[in-house]
C-alpha cells in the first residue's frame, strides 16, 4: 500500500475524531457529579488526533524535503526513531506551545499550525458539548 493511502487514513482519523467530538452526546454535569466517561472520551479523541498528526508528520518527513529539524539539523535515523520524534513533536504541538528542540519547516509549519489550532479549540468544544442545552 502506498504512502498516500496511509496519509489519507491519518487525515480521515483526525477529521472523524473532531466530528465525533462535536456530534457525540456527552454525559451532562450535575451539581457535584462529573462523569469519568467524558474524560475518557476526551482522552481518546486527543490520542487519535495526536497519533493521526504524528502519522502525517512521519509520512511527510519520508518525502523529498525534510519538514522537521532538530537542533538545526534535519532529523534522521531509523524509522522507529523518526516515528518517535514525530509522535513527540505532535504531542508537544497539540498539548502546548512546544519546546523549540524540534522545529517544523516548509509544509510542516502549516501542518503544525493546524494541529496547534485544533489543540487549542478541542477543550472549548468539549466544554460546549458538556454544557449545551438539550432541545
Amino acid at each position: 500500500m502506498g504512502t498516500a493511502f496511509f496519509f489519507f487514513i491519518a487525515i480521515f482519523a483526525i477529521l472523524y475524531s473532531l466530528v465525533y467530538l462535536w456530534n457525540t452526546s456527552t454525559t451532562k454535569v450535575n451539581k457535584s457529579l462529573i462523569s469519568i466517561n467524558n474524560y475518557i472520551l476526551l482522552f481518546l479523541i486527543y490520542g487519535t488526533v495526536l497519533i493521526g498528526f504524528s502519522a502525517v508528520y512521519f509520512i511527510l518527513e519520508r518525502g523529498p524535503h525534510p519538514i522537521l529539524i532538530e537542533h538545526t539539523i534535519p532529523i534522521e535515523g531509523t524509522n522507529y526513531h523518526i516515528m518517535g520524534l514525530c509522535l513527540y513533536f505532535s504531542a508537544i504541538t497539540l498539548l502546548s506551545v512546544g519546546y523549540g528542540d524540534i522545529v517544523p519547516v516548509g509544509i510542516g509549519r502549516w501542518v503544525a499550525m493546524v494541529e496547534a489550532l485544533i489543540g487549542y479549540t478541542m477543550p472549548a468544544a468539549f466544554v460546549l458539548q458538556v454544557f449545551k442545552d438539550e432541545r
